[in-house]
């Protein structure tokens, strides 16, 4: 069929097919070990698969309240008041997505006007630039300073401009691993004092933290979580991307706002998933515990890897670990991570397409949220690589 009418402009000229999709579809051609797209091969809680299967077969199956089932919207402020002492209201200042990407973009939507300017910290996750450019923003870059990933702030005041509007942090750090720090958090709360800028605050991680660290949420600082968007996602702590599953916190004048695209977007959202995501977070264990799970898989595979020409620095968070391969070979990034996948069956993403120019560390990102035997047959192919 011909391709009518010839003179649609893409919105997204330079945007094609994500990284992830790209990997995840050469592992299954090559038979490769996937650990390039960031889902686990284990399954999830016999109990909240019940607990789904309970509110379904109690009728449970029409629409939500637009922002969510009032009782899961409870427990999160709850959850969240304990883990940071912060109040959030559950009729006003809570919001049930359709996952975290679903909440940054509606986000994103609710604020940004044309000619706006959006700071973000690269190597960044794929979605935001998008969804900046979607609504007219212009999206303003600074590299995160490696082998740590760490900000530098003198860099972003540097930056900041009449015309920023908003800036999007994420922490634990994906694609890195990397986590901030209550001064990185001081930092940020003083350079947008008597300021209009926002916050979009990326924690889908924020259970994902190893090492005794704890958790610097936005929630934390009140100054900052005025001015703020604090997402988190189901999915990356249950074990079930698949459902798409989120939530977004902000004060009740950013929520207005927030709701406002969001009953345009998806409206309402899972309604028996979200019942049973009450009642299962009644279990504190059911996260509490989730870091350190977590670290066992972080720390095996780290222990394999020693075995290894890749070299890497601990991950603080998530469960993605960067390995730099410089001492393999001079190779481009995305083309030994795809000799990596064809040549050896083991599937991982370059660094390099988290930047919107090309920065090549000579680093690849290992997913190791994955069975104990899956770790140990990738590392040990891994390990024979010369």
């Amino acid at each position: 069929m011909p391709d009518y009418p010839n003179s649609i402009a893409s919105k997204l000229p330079t945007v094609g097919t994500t990284i992830f999709t790209v990997m995840s579809k050469l592992a299954n051609e090559n038979n490769a070990i996937n650990l390039s797209q960031g889902f686990p091969d284990f399954s999830c809680s016999e109990e909240l698969i019940e607990l789904v299967n309970k509110y379904m077969r109690a009728g449970n199956n029409q629409y939500a309240p637009m922002p969510g089932v009032m009782a899961l919207r409870e427990i999160i402020a709850q959850k969240t008041e304990e883990l940071y002492s912060a109040k959030y209201n559950p009729e006003t200042e809570i919001t049930i997505t359709a996952g975290a990407t679903q909440a940054i973009y509606t986000a994103i939507t609710a604020m940004i006007k044309d000619d706006d300017e959006v700071i973000i910290f690269e190597p960044a996750y794929d979605c935001y630039q998008p969804a900046i450019e979607l609504n007219g923003g212009k999206t303003i870059f600074l590299q995160l300073k490696p082998p740590v990933y760490s900000i530098d702030w003198d860099e972003v005041r540097k930056i900041i401009t009449h015309r920023t509007k908003m800036i999007i942090i994420n922490s634990p750090h994906n694609p890195t691993g990397s986590i901030m720090t209550a001064s990185d958090l001081t930092k940020l709360e003083q350079l947008t004092k008597n300021t209009d800028i926002i916050i979009v605050s990326d924690e889908v991680y924020e259970h994902i933290i190893f090492d005794g660290y704890e958790h610097q949420s936005v929630a934390r600082f009140p100054k900052l979580a005025e001015r703020s968007f604090i997402v988190s996602s189901f999915g990356k702590t249950f074990h079930t991307t698949g459902w798409k599953m989120g939530y977004c916190i902000a004060p009740r004048n950013l929520m207005a706002e927030f709701r406002k695209v969001h009953q345009f977007l998806v409206f309402a959202c899972n309604t028996p998933i979200q019942y049973a995501l009450a009642d299962f977070l009644k279990n504190k264990k059911n996260y509490q515990e989730l870091g350190s799970f977590y670290q066992k898989k972080r720390d095996l595979f780290i222990k394999l890897v020693k075995g290894s020409k890749f070299s890497l620095v601990p991950a603080a968070g998530t469960y993605f670990q960067l390995l730099k391969y410089n001492k393999i070979t001079d190779e481009k990034d995305s083309d030994f991570a795809i000799r990596l996948t064809k040549e050896f069956g083991v599937a991982s993403v370059p660094i390099s397409v988290f930047y919107h120019e090309t920065i090549d560390n000579k680093v690849l990102r290992f997913c190791f949220a994955k069975k104990e035997e899956t770790l140990e047959k990738a590392v040990e192919i891994l390990c024979k690589i010369e």
